[in-house]
């Protein structure tokens, strides 16, 4: 960014408006990343979580004294140290009070502080009370004690703490989310004798590993009961590079038949997950579920009862669908962004975040004992005057009535300091009377030991590991827990597949030429003489099933596919396929094809060219179809044909000009999509203008008869017949009969059983 500041004959600044913008927007990119929406890795908490706890504190709501009502810590907060809206504060606030959100609570709160299945249904600020919970002393107990930094507040007024001097790494027990300009960070909480255990063993160790400290920290731990179901491998991938995702999974129990969901993954409300079941329940995707209860009370949380239609309905199935389709089983995004110890945003690993939080624990510490230290130095150096002024209290009282200047003549008569002078004059006299020599020798002795104690120390780097270590124990000791969210091994889930829940019914699906498409029970259908729209007329028919899918090919090629219980039925005229499907402008639907995933179908067109296809390669969930057959130049779609065993059948192909091929299928290649091969030798200058093209094909086996029509006429051929017309695939064919070179149509008569 250049600086091209001009300033006016009248003192006005004139920056161009590109330099302006790009340094406003990066100030307040960095305003966003530093001091709203990244915490801080020694403290754990963001500027605003900070100084509600500090304000808080500053107003005497420790944990053991009496609530107050929320608007008047808000009211503190923003101003004394925090400008900004007071809903955002308060909810900030309130945040820190609700132990379904925070893993371990800082605000202790009286009233309704919303719940799980609606975090933000609270109350107003007017009506909540609150004051500071117990584990809000880690962050707080030594604050005044020279540990951290301060700042002054936004007007200057007062000062407020760069930082908490936590005793415990609270970044990782509590955690963080939160979206910054260009970043954001997702830090999930973890279990607070976990990560103890861990920081004690690197102060032990400092050269252990990574899976040396896994063993210790089994991974996050929220404050759910619902299962971690993450690998252990991707959990340590996840603390290697502090980047990753979590799934959890709720948990449920068989109670007499019935689904009884008891614990669900963080921040899931129990209401949208019923709504979630209750949906697929009316559009019919959950046949096996009857009823659906919602008994949560306050002794159960959660208790979700799901009724299954009958004691025959597989539990687990119904369960692993529900994990797969709804909120019962959620993935969560990690990115372990924060403030590090150096002032700059990283995405930091768990190794790193452990060893840095330590340095800053150590120097923490240090602060603490040196503050200590001073004071103890500064109470022995007035002790000493104390006893200079016990042995000679007569001179003294006598120097203060009678000396114009009693700080400088004690100083100047006993050989004292001027701090000490100064601590003997502000004596009052019935502390005069006090003053003996044994109090005062005992109280030195007290605190020379202390002070040697802090000295040692201070100097010694196992003293002062031990000293942390004592206090982490501590810690752990008074405000650890069991871990909530066990981490449990478990299968992918799997949704129960549509077609698996239709029955499976034959049914004959029918398309016009018009494009609209029906399904009709049976297969002994009739399908010409069913009621069409007036101008429309029968186009194709396919036999299926219910539960299979009904696949269109239109005159471009592409294939479309859609479940044939979907279509409408027959007792109609059915529903266009345009209002479900987006075919190219111009396009119609020329053919139908039903049956497994593994069945067959020759495809080609009047050009001469096709392969063979599996019905599997062919179906697509896109409202716009997908490529499958590439059409030659002048080319038009043949309708499919059926194809039984590519190894045993042959292919009979006949052009408008009488000539007839035959030859083994097998020398078709199977495609996914494409042209295909040559079957019938046309030229492709005759294809273009429409001279000569295919005009049928079929599939026959050598027990098969074929028909061929041409106008009234009707030639019946026996597979023996038809040798003269036998070749390689690509050749040119021979001419059928006279009178049978105008084939209409060709139809396979075939042998019985």
């Amino acid at each position: 960014m250049t600086n091209t500041i001009e300033i006016t004959p009248e003192g006005v600044e004139q920056v161009p408006l590109r330099d302006y913008t790009e340094r406003a927007y990066l100030d307040y990119s960095m305003y966003v990343i530093l001091d709203r929406a990244l915490p801080n890795l020694g403290d754990g908490l963001k500027p605003v979580q900070r100084r509600i706890v500090y304000a808080m504190s500053e107003l005497g709501l420790k944990a053991s004294s009496k609530h107050k009502k929320s608007a008047r810590t808000v009211g503190d907060v923003l101003g004394k140290f925090h400008p900004h809206g007071d809903s955002a504060c308060y909810e900030a606030m309130v945040l820190m009070a609700q132990s379904f959100s925070y893993r371990y609570p800082l605000i202790d709160g009286q009233g309704n502080w919303g719940s799980p299945d609606d975090p933000k249904s609270f109350a107003a600020m007017r009506y909540t009370e609150s004051r500071l919970a117990g584990y809000a002393e880690v962050l707080l107990a030594e604050l005044g004690q020279g540990t951290v930094e301060w700042q002054p507040n936004f007007d200057g007024s007062l000062d407020e703490p760069i930082s908490l001097p936590a005793r415990l790494p609270n970044v990782l027990l509590n955690g963080s989310t939160g979206i910054a300009v260009g970043m954001s960070t997702d830090i999930p909480p973890h279990n607070l004798r976990e990560v103890t255990s861990a920081c004690v063993r690197l102060l032990e160790d400092p050269g252990c590993s990574l899976d040396d400290v896994c063993e210790l920290i089994q991974g996050p731990d929220f404050p759910t009961s619902a299962e971690i179901i993450t690998s252990r491998n991707d959990i340590i991938n996840m603390y290697v590079t502090g980047k990753g995702g979590l799934r959890m999974r709720a948990t449920y129990v068989d109670e007499s038949g019935d689904i009884v969901v008891t614990a669900l993954p963080h921040q899931v409300s129990g209401a949208k997950i019923l709504e979630q079941i209750a949906q697929q329940m009316n559009a019919k995707k959950l046949p096996m579920v009857a009823d659906l209860r919602d008994e949560s009370d306050h002794e159960n949380p959660t208790r979700l009862v799901i009724v299954p239609r009958s004691n025959r309905v597989d539990l687990d199935e119904v369960m692993s669908h529900l994990f797969a389709t709804t909120d019962l089983e959620k993935t969560y995004r990690v990115n372990m962004n924060m403030i590090g110890i150096n002032g700059r945003p990283q995405v930091k690993g768990l190794m790193e975040v452990l060893n840095e939080w330590l340095e800053y624990r150590t120097s923490t510490v240090r602060n603490r004992l040196q503050y200590r230290l001073d004071k103890v130095v500064d109470r022995l150096h007035i002790l000493e005057g104390y006893l200079v002024a016990f042995l000679n209290i007569d001179e003294v009282i006598h120097i203060i009535r009678t000396e114009d200047q009693p700080r400088y003549a004690l100083m100047e008569r006993f050989e004292i300091t001027e701090r000490q002078a100064e601590a003997i004059l502000d004596l009052k006299l019935r502390q005069i009377a006090k003053l003996e020599e044994i109090k005062i020798r005992s109280e030195q002795e007290s605190l020379a030991a202390e002070r040697d104690g802090l000295e040692k120390t201070l100097k010694s780097k196992a003293r002062m590991k031990k000293l942390i270590i004592k206090e982490l124990k501590a810690d752990a000791e008074k405000y650890g827990d069991d871990r909530k969210s066990p981490i449990v091994s478990r299968g992918e889930a799997k949704a129960i597949d549509p077609a698996s829940l239709v029955s499976s019914d034959p049914v004959t699906v029918v398309l016009s030429q018009k494009g609209w498409a029906r399904a009709a029970k049976g297969h002994e259908i009739d399908v010409e003489k069913l009621s069409y729209k007036s101008g429309d007329s029968y186009q194709a028919a396919a036999l299926g099933r219910s539960n299979q899918l009904a696949i269109f090919l239109d005159s471009t090629g592409r294939s479309y596919s859609l479940p044939a219980h979907t279509l409408p039925s027959a007792r109609g005229q059915g529903e266009p396929l345009t209002g479900r499907l987006s075919p190219v402008s111009g396009a119609t639907f020329i053919s139908v094809m039903m049956g497994t995933d593994s069945d067959r179908y020759l495809l080609a067109s009047d050009a001469g060219y096709g392969f063979v296809g599996q019905l599997e390669n062919m179906q697509t969930k896109n409202k716009a179809g997908k490529a499958l057959i590439k059409l030659p130049k002048g080319g038009l779609i043949l309708p499919p044909v059926k194809v039984i065993d590519v190894d045993s059948e042959y292919l009979v192909a006949v052009s408008n000009e009488g000539r007839l091929l035959m030859f083994s299928l097998s020398e078709l290649p199977e495609l996914a999509k494409g042209k295909g091969n040559k079957i019938i030798g046309i030229p492709g200058v005759r294809v273009v203008e429409r001279e000569e093209f295919v005009v049928a094909l079929v599939v026959m086996s050598e027990e098969d008869e074929l028909q061929v029509k041409a106008g009234r006429r009707k030639l019946t051929l026996k597979f023996a017949d038809l040798e003269h017309y036998l070749g390689e695939r690509g050749r040119r064919g021979n001419k059928l009969p006279r009178g049978f070179q105008k084939v209409d149509s060709m139809l396979v008569l075939r042998a019985e059983g």
